[in-house]
């Protein structure tokens, strides 16, 4: 086996996780149906193995300043106990990863980036860094669990420490003990849930994930793998790196120009960027409904409706809540607004898809 196992590896074999590959490393894909652990975490709570995902420390007196100048967000307007979501671009204004950064202090910053990018991610942050500022990567050290859905509050509430981690608001985190057991809390995720991730030492994860999964019993909590995950942040509008999120594609492209600050000061790629910004976007990411029967799948050619190539099929499926077949597209500026009609080719077959609105699902609006 060449993958990297988590921390979670046996208990997944115990709770009968069917483990697949995935970004280097053996992750459970589902305990019971996606179906089921998809509808668990919109109506009670799902518990996801994270612990993949890497971690790097960002310390030193031009810590701040070293990460506005490498991330596109505006770090500055970050006080302690505060998270942000951002990006790592590259010259051209692509996208080298999305991350989320955690203020601990002015010298003193946690990144949290993608699975298969802790390597890429710290030696790019370590070339392109001419601050006073230090990056260590401490993937290896640590394990990483969310507890997503509307019911993880009174889940955590119920563990001893737990109240007052239950009682943080969205994007803030603090050092703590639930359970006994050491972590980092935050109120963060990647479903379009409510929720927490919840770092911790490597040796010290398992016993927290069985922690949380015998409080959460009552709460109808079950454990879940990358399927849902994957169809749970679909229907939020969420991008996936190395789908929506590609060095190829402009953070304007892939829809984030909300985390875009240009006016902050400068920053890698923030060249290109304005100049995109002044000429407008070629191509769009594009949310859209399949309106022919069938679905359509990541990689899916795209056209008009006379023909032409227009782009491609980023994600794509069935998703149970939204309960109709949807998906994401690289498309021309021109097809992205709301209600614009395609095609997407499936085996041979050309299927009609018009745009939506983004996201299709948002919980805020639905509960």
């Amino acid at each position: 086996m060449s993958e990297r196992l988590t921390p979670l590896y046996e208990l997944h074999k115990e709770l009968g996780g069917k483990l697949v590959p995935f970004a280097g490393w053996q992750l459970p894909v589902r305990y019971q149906s996606a179906k089921e652990e998809h509808e668990a975490v919109r109506s009670a709570a799902g518990l996801f193995d994270v612990s993949h995902m890497g971690e790097i420390w960002v310390t030193g007196a031009e810590a701040e300043k070293a990460l506005n100048f490498l991330t596109c967000n505006d770090v500055t307007k970050l006080s302690d106990g505060k998270a942000l979501y951002s990006a790592i671009l590259n010259e051209r204004g692509g996208v080298v990863d999305d991350i989320i950064i955690y203020r601990f202090s002015l010298d003193r910053f946690l990144i949290c980036v993608n699975a298969s990018n802790s390597e890429k991610d710290y030696e790019w942050l370590q070339s392109k860094n001419r601050f006073e500022a230090e990056f260590v990567n401490e993937s290896d050290r640590w394990g990483q669990i969310a507890l997503q859905g509307p019911k993880s509050a009174s889940i955590v509430a119920s563990l001893p420490g737990g109240e007052v981690i239950a009682a943080l608001k969205r994007f803030r985190f603090f050092e703590a003990e639930l359970g006994g057991i050491k972590i980092i809390a935050a109120r963060t995720g990647y479903t379009g849930e409510d929720g927490f991730e919840f770092f911790t030492a490597w040796g010290e994860t398992a016993d927290l994930w069985s922690a949380l999964l015998n409080a959460g019993k009552d709460f109808g909590l079950v454990p879940c793998g990358l399927a849902a995950r994957d169809s749970l942040r679909l229907e939020a509008c969420y991008p996936l790196h190395g789908h929506e999120l590609s060095e190829d594609y402009t953070a304007f492209e892939s829809g984030l120009a909300w985390i875009v600050k240009l006016d902050k000061g400068d920053f890698i790629g923030r060249s290109a960027l304005l100049a995109e910004n002044e000429r407008g976007s070629i191509r769009k990411l594009t949310p859209f409904f399949v309106e022919d029967a069938g679905i359509v799948r990541e990689g899916a050619a795209v056209f008009s409706t006379a023909g032409d190539p227009i782009g491609v099929v980023t994600s794509g499926t069935h998703t149970p809540t939204v309960n109709r077949a949807l998906g994401l597209a690289m498309v021309k500026s021109e097809y992205s607004k709301e209600g614009a009609v395609f095609e997407a080719e499936v085996r041979g077959k050309r299927l009609q898809c018009k745009a939506a609105s983004s996201p299709f699902y948002d919980a805020t609006k639905s509960k």
